[in-house]
């Protein structure tokens, strides 16, 4: 996997950077400002980058703002942002485009290296991964996307792990259900939702991005 780190502080960019070469995975740039950071997206392309919101030169959101410039000229690519805080509009205009390839975690949540390189991994291919804290800080406020109040209990739990990332079969362990039984709620789910097969996006992302929306 090629990789792509962008973050000033040196030792938590240098650290990621000797994490992931740990896990066999290539990192084929380094950027420690905004303007470095989308040059180099674009330039390099990479599987998947790590962006740091707050970066120079302003020191306000300027990795943020050059991970959403880059995918506006390479729809899709991949990116898992880290952040101090939680904001739910860089959530939402994250998932904006429907495209999928989109992480959005904490700093202080990033304390287990294999859980870190899995979520990149999850980026990598297309899919999201978001950290529970993110997601409840968008769900503790504001009223519901009036699509989801038909959605039975289970199928909320079945869609708020989905929004966390997890597979179908990572989220029937975590519910202790069978696989093919989390499959029929997300059928279910994604009919609810008016999410058809003929959807030209990845239905997990719109289903997310549903989700995240109801704040």
């Amino acid at each position: 996997m090629r990789v792509l780190i962008a973050e000033d502080l040196y030792l938590l960019r240098d650290g990621m950077v000797r994490l992931l070469e740990a896990f066999g995975h290539e990192v084929v740039a380094t950027a420690a400002t905004g303007p470095e950071t989308l040059r180099a997206l674009l330039e390099h392309r990479p599987d998947v980058s790590v962006v740091d919101v707050r970066m120079p030169p302003g020191q306000s959101d300027e990795g943020l703002r050059a991970a959403l410039a880059a995918r506006r000229e390479v729809p899709g690519l991949p990116v898992l942002i880290l952040s101090q805080h939680v904001d739910q509009l860089y959530a939402r205009e994250l998932l904006a485009d429907g495209a999928g390839g989109i992480g959005y975690f904490l700093k202080e949540s990033v304390f287990d290296a294999d859980q870190f390189v899995e979520s990149l991994e999850r980026v990598a291919a297309g899919g999201t991964a978001m950290d529970p804290a993110v997601i409840a800080k968008i769900l503790s406020s504001g009223p519901s996307d009036r699509r989801l109040d038909g959605l039975a209990e289970r199928e909320r739990e079945v869609l708020a792990l989905m929004a966390e990332g997890l597979s179908n079969q990572a989220i029937g362990r975590r519910l202790f259900l069978s696989e093919s039984a989390i499959g029929k709620y997300t059928t279910s789910m994604f009919g609810k939702l008016g999410i058809t097969d003929d959807d030209s996006g990845n239905r997990r992302v719109l289903a997310v991005l549903a989700y995240l929306n109801r704040a």
